[in-house]
C-alpha cells in the first residue's frame, strides 16, 4: 500500500464513522453563509505538491517515475499527475473501475495497468484527459460530466468554470457497466451519493470534504459506509485545502 501521511483511523461498528468525524471536525458547529456548488473550489487555498502543475507558460510532455506520460498544456487550473494519497495495489484485473473526478488522468491511467475495464468521469479537463489516455495507450472510457443529483451544475476547479450535466452515482455505474472499485475526488459532491448506490461496490477510495467546500454532510452515507465496509481514514491529506476532511479507504465486508 505504501506509506501515507497522517495517522489512519480504523473503526468497524455502525455509526462510529459518523460520530468520529463529527467529533474531530466539529461538524455540528460549522455554518457556511454562502453556498458552494458541488465540485466547486471557491475559497480553497492549496499548497503545491509534486504532481500539481499550474504554469500558464507550460506546454510540454513529462514522464513520471513510474513511466506515465502527461502532455501538460496551458490551463487555468492544476493538472494532477501523481496520486500518492490513493491505495489501489489490491485492484483486480476483473474489477470494473470508476474514476470520478479524473482531472488529466493520474489515477485512471495507472488503474488501466491493473484493470481491464476503467471508466473516467470528468467535467472540465476532458480534452487533456483524453490526450493523456491516448499518449499512454491506456484502455479508458471517458464520460464527460459530473457527479450530482442529475441537474445541470456550475462546476469550478481553480479558475476553470463550466456548466455541465450531472448524474447520480447509480447512473454513472450503469453507464460504466458496473463498478467494483470506486475512486471519487469531486470536491464535496460525494455527499450527494445515494447511500444504496455503494452497496454493490467492493472497494472505495474517496476524498471527503466538509463545509464550506460543500453545503452539508450526508450522515446516512457515513452510516452505510460504517455498517457495510471496513475502513481507514488518513486525516492528513497530501495537500492542504480548506474543507478537506481526509482520504477514505474502504473495503466491503464479507457476508458470512
Amino acid at each position: 500500500m505504501g506509506t501515507r501521511q497522517g495517522k489512519p483511523l480504523c473503526v468497524g461498528k455502525t455509526r462510529q464513522l459518523r460520530a468520529y468525524l463529527y467529533r474531530i471536525y466539529g461538524l455540528t458547529k460549522i455554518r457556511s453563509s454562502a453556498f458552494v456548488s458541488p465540485m466547486g473550489c471557491q475559497g480553497v487555498c492549496v499548497v503545491d505538491r509534486p504532481g500539481f502543475c499550474k504554469d500558464p507558460s507550460l506546454k510540454k510532455t513529462i514522464v513520471t517515475a513510474d513511466r506515465v506520460r502527461f502532455r501538460l498544456i496551458h490551463l487555468p487550473c492544476r493538472q494532477i499527475t501523481e496520486v500518492p494519497e490513493y491505495r489501489f495495489s489490491d485492484m483486480r484485473r476483473s474489477d470494473r473501475v470508476l474514476d470520478i473526478g479524473a482531472n488529466v488522468g493520474a489515477f485512471c491511467i495507472r488503474a488501466a495497468r491493473l484493470s481491464s475495464q476503467v471508466t473516467a468521469v470528468e467535467p472540465l479537463t476532458t480534452g487533456p484527459l483524453k490526450e493523456n489516455i491516448r499518449l499512454n495507450n491506456a484502455e479508458v472510457r471517458v464520460i464527460e460530466g459530473a457527479l450530482g443529483d442529475g441537474a445541470e451544475c456550475l462546476v469550478s476547479w481553480d479558475d476553470l468554470h463550466r456548466n455541465v450535466p450531472t448524474r447520480t452515482l447509480g447512473q454513472l455505474i450503469t453507464m460504466a457497466g458496473g463498478c467494483d472499485f470506486l475512486k471519487c475526488d469531486c470536491e464535496g459532491a460525494e455527499w450527494q451519493i445515494h447511500p444504496e448506490d455503494l452497496l454493490g461496490i467492493r472497494r472505495i477510495e474517496m476524498e471527503l470534504h466538509i463545509p464550506p467546500i460543500c453545503p452539508k454532510i450526508n450522515p446516512l452515507l457515513l452510516d452505510v459506509i460504517g455498517e457495510h465496509f471496513t475502513f481507514a481514514i488518513d486525516r492528513s491529506p497530501v495537500h492542504s485545502a480548506l474543507g478537506v476532511m481526509g482520504i477514505l479507504h474502504a473495503v466491503k465486508k464479507e457476508v458470512p
